[in-house]
């Protein structure tokens, strides 16, 4: 196929001696907005061997004809003008002649650039030669992403293994010690592929994979050092794991969200440290006022009155701190209702106030930062795009040819629409600010409009009448409002069932007559959308898939029931599940729900990130209060029967009777957890950290 070389020839390609560049439009990018005009390194076939080595020296050399071009992102590119030699337009006398290799070349790193910008990867880790692109497309594909995924949960989930060990899951301590070498070779072959792709200079640059890279360090030490000495030491850097997990392309909402923490700590520290310093004032204030009180233990040391007015911070133990003072003089109480109404009711909502100010502001400027860093990426994208006839625009050839690199997936119809979605000027090439909104139009799905209204339109014209009837049915109000009663009566009859049962074996010997009639009730409504409004549009619904779920899940309890299956009895129990069904019938209530599954993936988001809290506080509480116990520490309390610890002599034996408090514990890293969640709702949780005093008789955590 002919080629014509003032149309097909990349415009960023073509500066060589012979010729200058052309200039650029008012919407290109200056000289000093340039992306790097190297390619990789490739060789480009006869007349185009240039060694990237020789380009690098060239490059080196200092020369007014080599400016530098600050970018952006801070990092700077060299860009060599139209003398330089350049090393895909081959040497310095080659003639411009253009092969398709140089458009593939250019559609793969405009992609690379549009990936960055969408990443909001820094432009400094741009690939710089064949084996860092090599590198950085290995490193950028799901599989890589899967691997370090599992690698890190891998790490994590060893906690569960390890000394102190959850006891149906202990490992011998040369299996653990494996296992866990094993990840971190893993992780060492991620963390050499990121050093092919960047090069040293930029990896150390990284800041992210410097910690990365210094945790495997201390873990790889750690490791080595147990399977030599043959037994479990204090290893409190167990906590530093999560880091692996945080690094993931997969957890970005994680690293957000713990970026935006450590940003709002100067603002909150401020406030923290106006708390305490009143915290300490009251203290000194309630020593001298309230110590001179034999029967009052909160106040007898200033330790004590630090202490207690931190717990009273969190008032979970108001007004038991207050009694033995309020017995003996009634206006003490005026003390406990300033501190209070200054620290908890000023302060506390202070802090909060900055916090969300603070992260009102981050968000902010995190999303001009990433705007600006798109619109960058959208501009170097944009200049590797355009052709020496045509430097103000992208045509459609070479915009399909960028998108089978950056949406590959993309079908060739898809690329198309895209194409004419991005073209409001409705002019033959696409301009720098059409371009603009490549990362919002790219990401539409595309559905073709059907000419028929309904899925039975082509059928016979009986058939097509009795689906037309089902489907005028199911729309109507008197069908809806139906369903909803039944919902209703089934709700009310589930609760008179619940009401009138007794403690012990709830499973039935018989299938209740009242479950096959809503059963059916709900199967033929089922029945009756699917013929009504056809399995695709039925589908389509949030709403009909919970309907159908929840009808499913009550026909597998109908069979758990008839087969007489006692261990599948909780599918029963999931029959309330249809009463969400009524949250339909008002609109507010439809929002509320909407809103909940909209902010599913943030909070999704958080709550990992809040596990990850979890996970290192739980690995520092096992190495420092594994097995540590207060026998009957809350004697003075008022849940001293939960808390009580009693031995028993039976026949020859000793039976140690445990109230519930012992279950509150660091003895491994599921009741670790647990032990943390209490803390968090802070109910009691005071006497939680005054229990771990001293450890009883034979106590201790092993391997």
């Amino acid at each position: 196929m002919a080629v014509n070389l003032d149309d097909d020839v990349p415009l960023i390609l073509t500066m060589d001696e012979g010729c200058s560049a052309p200039a650029a439009s008012s919407n290109s990018l200056g000289p000093e907005q340039l992306p790097s005009r190297r390619k990789f390194g490739l060789k480009m076939g006869p007349g185009r061997s240039q060694d990237l080595g020789l380009v690098k020296e060239r490059q080196r050399r200092p020369s007014r004809e080599q400016p530098w071009a600050n970018l952006e992102d801070g990092g700077s590119h060299t860009i060599p003008d139209s003398r330089a030699p350049s090393l895909v337009s081959g040497g310095e006398n080659s003639p411009a002649s253009p092969t398709p290799h140089d458009w593939e070349m250019n559609y793969q790193e405009a992609a690379i650039y549009l990936q960055e910008g969408e990443n909001n990867d820094k432009f400094f880790t741009h690939p710089k030669d064949a084996k860092a692109l090599a590198a950085y497309l290995f490193a950028h594909n799901h599989v890589f992403y899967l691997m370090e995924l599992l690698t890190a949960l891998l790490l994590l989930l060893l906690t569960l293994c390890e000394a102190p060990a959850v006891p149906a899951l202990r490992l011998g301590i040369y299996v653990h010690a494996t296992l866990e070498l094993f990840a971190l070779m893993v992780v060492v072959c991620e963390l050499c592929m990121k050093l092919r792709w960047l090069g040293l200079h930029t990896f150390v640059r990284h800041k992210r994979t410097m910690v990365k890279t210094s945790v495997l360090v201390v873990q790889f030490v750690e490791a080595i050092v147990v399977l030599v000495r043959q037994t479990s030491h204090v290893r409190v850097t167990r906590a530093l794991r999560c880091i692996f997990l945080v690094d993931c392309r997969y957890c970005g909402g994680v690293r957000r969200n713990l970026r935006q923490i450590f940003q709002s700590l100067p603002p909150f520290m401020d406030i923290l440290l106006l708390l305490l310093f009143f915290m300490i004032i009251f203290a000194i204030l309630g020593f001298y006022l309230f110590s001179p009180n034999p029967s009052d233990p909160y106040f007898s040391t200033l330790e004590n009155s630090i202490v207690s007015l931190f717990v009273l911070l969190t008032t979970a133990n108001f007004p038991d701190v207050m009694m033995p003072s309020y017995s003996r003089n009634p206006w003490s109480c005026v003390f406990f209702i300033v501190y209070l109404s200054i620290e908890l009711y000023f302060i506390m909502n202070l802090l909060l106030a900055v916090v969300f100010d603070t992260f009102n502001d981050i968000e902010k400027r995190k999303f001009k930062s990433l705007l600006l860093h798109k619109r960058t990426a959208i501009q170097h994208a944009f200049r590797l795009l355009t052709s020496q006839r045509r430097p103000s625009g992208i045509s459609y050839r070479q915009f399909e040819g960028l998108m089978r690199f950056y949406k590959p997936r993309m079908s060739a119809r898809e690329r198309f629409l895209t194409f004419k979605a991005l073209n409001q000027s409705n002019k033959p090439l696409l301009s720098l600010e059409d371009f603009c909104d490549i990362y919002e139009i790219a990401t539409l799905k595309w559905k073709a409009k059907r000419n028929r209204e309904h899925w039975f339109d082509e059928l016979p014209r009986t058939a097509f009448l009795i689906f037309k009837g089902i489907n005028i049915l199911v729309q109507s109000k008197a069908f809806q409002y139906f369903m909803y009663l039944v919902v209703a009566v089934n709700g009310m009859w589930i609760l008179v069932e619940t009401f009138m049962l007794k403690g012990g074996n709830f499973f039935p010997k018989h299938v209740p007559w009242s479950y096959l009639v809503f059963l059916t009730i709900y199967g033929v409504e089922l029945f009756l959308k699917v013929a009504g409004f056809g399995p695709v549009e039925y589908l389509s619904s949030g709403w009909n898939l919970f309907d159908f779920s929840v009808t499913v899940f009550a026909f597998l309890g109908l069979l758990a029931l008839a087969l007489n299956m006692e261990p599948f009895y909780f599918i029963v129990v999931l029959r309330p599940l249809q009463l969400l069904r009524l949250f339909k019938l008002k609109k507010r209530y439809r929002n509320v729900l909407d809103t909940m599954f909209e902010l599913l993936p943030r909070m999704a988001s958080l709550g990992l990130t809040l596990l990850i809290f979890y996970y290192s506080f739980a690995i520092v509480g096992m190495e420092f209060f594994c097995g540590l116990l207060y026998p009957n520490c809350c004697n003075t309390s008022t849940v001293a029967d939960a808390y009580r610890w009693l031995n028993h002599t039976v026949g020859d034996k000793t039976v140690v009777e445990e109230g519930y408090y012992y279950l509150n514990n660091f003895d491994n890293i599921l009741n670790s957890f647990v032990t943390l969640f209490e803390l968090t709702v802070v109910n009691n949780w005071y006497i939680i950290m005054a229990s771990p005093r001293r450890p009883p008789t034979g106590a201790a955590c092993t391997s």
